[in-house]
């Protein structure tokens, strides 16, 4: 499989991730609070290089993947540099489109306890102003009801490229990273 394929590959995986998401929050009700992004503004965020190759193939067409890797080279914020803290709307992605995994599930997946059962994995915030609907979505999960599960979008960027998925970074070394693969794979074309 190609770079280029293996991102394709990636879009595909966010693609299912991204309607089974929205099936959810149709079900339960559950949605982010409009202008929050306070999970987007975790220093300690991490993500695998194969989460941003979409990205990074997306910046290396667009002729800015040079311009995106110096800027994170430069960098020393833990922040993720695709965030604007200013953005009005839910959450602070600039790149909305092209944002990792861990973006993508966190809010709207579970993770899978020792007991086998899958437990909603969510922020205080939704816990708290949207309690009914979090309710609500706890019982479609524990009843058999659809919701993503981390491990399993997981295991299938592993399927796509191990290598590339099996180490995490903090999110702007991923997509440094990612920019990098790209820039290599082109470079020798």
């Amino acid at each position: 499989m190609t770079l280029a394929e293996k991102a394709l590959s990636v879009e595909q995986v966010f693609q299912k991730l991204d309607l089974e998401i929205q099936q959810l929050q149709t079900t339960t009700g559950l949605h982010c609070k409009f202008g929050c992004g306070k999970c987007c503004l975790k220093p300690d965020i991490e993500a695998s290089v194969l989460e941003f190759l979409p990205f990074a193939f997306y910046l290396y067409q667009a002729g800015t993947a040079e311009e995106w890797y110096e800027r994170l080279k430069s960098t020393d914020s833990a922040l993720c540099v695709i965030l604007d803290p200013h953005q009005p709307g839910v959450g602070h992605c600039k790149e909305y489109k092209h944002r990792g995994l861990i973006c993508r599930l966190f809010g709207y997946s579970a993770r899978t306890n020792k007991y086998g059962m899958h437990e909603l994995v969510t922020c205080q915030i939704i816990k708290t102003e949207q309690a009914s609907d979090y309710l609500r979505a706890e019982e479609t999960i524990h009843s058999g009801g659809s919701v993503p599960v981390m491990s399993d979008y997981y295991m299938q960027l592993h399927s796509i490229d191990f290598e590339l998925a099996k180490e995490f970074y903090p999110i702007n070394t991923a997509i440094r990273r990612a920019i990098e693969t790209v820039l290599q794979y082109y470079s020798y074309r």
